[in-house]
C-alpha cells in the first residue's frame, strides 16, 4: 500500500502567508511537526539535504513548497489542450522514466500555489475570450495533483469551478488513488479524470512510491461511480518477455471494474483510451542515469529509431516493426475489453 505524502520539510513563500490557504498549511504543518522554513522564491529554494544527484533528487521528492503564482499568463497545452491549469508542479511519485526529470532539472520539488482564486479567475478571463466555443485546461501537465489534495482541497475547488462554467473543461491524469474527497464534487460531467495505468512488471520495477496497479483500478471505479467522465492512459507501454499477457491481464481487470460499477445510464462511449510507447531523448537518458545510476530502463540506441520531434529536438523511439506489433495488440485488445471506447491515439 502506497503511503500519503507527508513531507519530511516545507518551505513557503512569505507572500503565501497573505491567502487563507498559505496560512492554513503553515500552521497544519507546524503541528504536524514538519521543519517549516521560509525562502524568497518558490523558483529558488536552498536547503535540500543530499551529498550526490541520486540523494538530492529523493530528498527534493519529499520536500514541499507553497508558493504564489505571480503570472497571469498560462502556458498553451496543445494538442490535447488549449492551456495548462497551474495548480501543482511535481510529484512525490518516483518513475524512473519521468520526462518531468529533464523538465524541473535540479528543481523536482513539489510546488502548490496558494492564490487559487486568483488563478481560476485567469481561466475565467480565457473561457470569456473564446466563448461559445469550449476552452479546455490541462490540469496534469507538470504535475499529479492527487498527493497534494489532501492538504489544499484546490483539485476539488477547481473540478466545483468548472461544474458550473457551461465553456470550460478541466482534464487531468494521475497514478494516485486518495480520490475519495472529489467523489462529492459538483462537476456535471465538465472534468474528465483519467488514470495513468501499467501492468504489475512496469510498475514494481520502474514506478516506485506510487500505487499498484490494482489501487489504481479500484479508485477509477470510484471514479465512474461518482458519474465523471473516465478515460486511461496506458504508458510508457514496454516490450519485455511476456510483455502480451501482462497488458492484457490488465485491461481484463480493469474492464471487469467498470462494467461492475458503472451508474445507471452510463455508455462506454464516455469511456477515452490513450496508448503511449516508450521513447527517450538523449538528454533524459543522461539525467535518469545520473538521478537512477543502476536503472535498468531499455535505452539502448541501437535498438531504437531516432525521431526528430516537434519542438527540434530527437527521441528514440521503437522501431517501426515494434510500434506496429504494439499497435496491433493494443487496438485488439480495445476492441475486445473496451469496443465502445474512443482510442484517442497510439503514439
Amino acid at each position: 500500500m502506497t503511503e500519503e505524502f507527508v513531507p519530511h520539510r516545507v518551505f513557503f513563500e512569505p507572500s503565501a502567508l497573505e491567502y487563507p490557504l498559505g496560512r492554513l498549511l503553515v500552521e497544519d504543518f507546524r503541528r504536524m511537526g514538519v521543519s517549516v522554513t521560509p525562502t524568497p522564491s518558490h523558483n529558488r529554494v536552498t536547503g535540500i539535504p543530499g551529498n550526490n544527484p541520486p540523494q538530492a533528487y529523493r530528498e527534493a521528492k519529499r520536500t514541499l513548497v507553497i508558493g504564489v503564482r505571480r503570472s497571469s499568463k498560462f502556458q498553451t497545452c496543445k494538442p490535447s489542450a488549449h492551456y495548462q491549469l497551474p495548480l501543482v508542479t511535481s510529484c512525490p511519485g518516483m518513475c524512473e522514466y519521468c520526462y518531468l526529470s529533464t523538465t524541473l532539472g535540479k528543481k523536482p520539488y513539489v510546488r502548490v500555489y496558494v492564490n487559487l482564486e486568483e488563478i481560476l479567475e485567469i481561466a475565467s478571463k480565457l473561457i470569456q475570450e473564446r466563448s461559445p466555443e469550449i476552452t479546455l485546461f490541462e490540469g496534469a501537465a507538470t504535475s499529479d495533483p492527487i498527493p497534494v489534495e489532501r492538504y489544499t482541497g484546490a483539485l476539488k475547488q477547481t473540478i466545483n469551478f468548472f461544474g458550473l462554467n457551461q465553456y470550460g473543461r478541466f482534464r487531468f491524469v494521475t497514478k494516485f488513488t486518495d480520490v475519495d474527497s472529489l467523489l462529492s464534487a459538483r462537476h456535471e460531467g465538465h472534468t474528465r479524470f483519467r488514470f495513468s495505468l501499467n501492468c504489475d512488471y512496469v510498475v514494481s520495477k520502474y514506478e516506485h512510491l506510487t500505487p499498484s496497479p490494482e489501487q489504481r483500478i479500484i479508485a477509477s471505479g470510484k471514479i465512474l461511480k461518482a458519474g465523471y467522465p473516465l478515460g486511461f492512459i496506458i504508458a510508457p507501454i514496454f516490450k519485455f518477455s511476456g510483455w502480451k499477457e501482462e497488458y492484457e491481464r490488465l485491461l481484463e481487470r480493469t474492464a471487469e471494474e467498470l462494467t461492475r460499477l458503472a451508474p445507471k445510464g452510463w455508455s462506454p462511449e464516455q469511456l477515452t483510451l490513450e496508448f503511449i510507447s516508450h521513447r527517450y531523448t538523449l538528454k533524459a537518458k543522461a539525467t535518469i542515469l545520473e538521478i537512477y545510476p543502476n536503472s535498468s530502463l531499455p535505452m539502448a540506441e541501437e535498438e531504437r529509431k531516432f525521431k526528430y520531434g516537434q519542438f527540434g529536438y530527437g527521441k528514440y523511439i521503437y522501431p517501426n516493426e515494434d510500434l506496429e506489433e504494439l499497435k496491433e495488440f493494443f487496438r485488439k485488445q480495445a476492441d475486445t475489453y473496451f469496443p465502445m471506447a474512443k482510442v484517442e491515439y497510439f503514439i
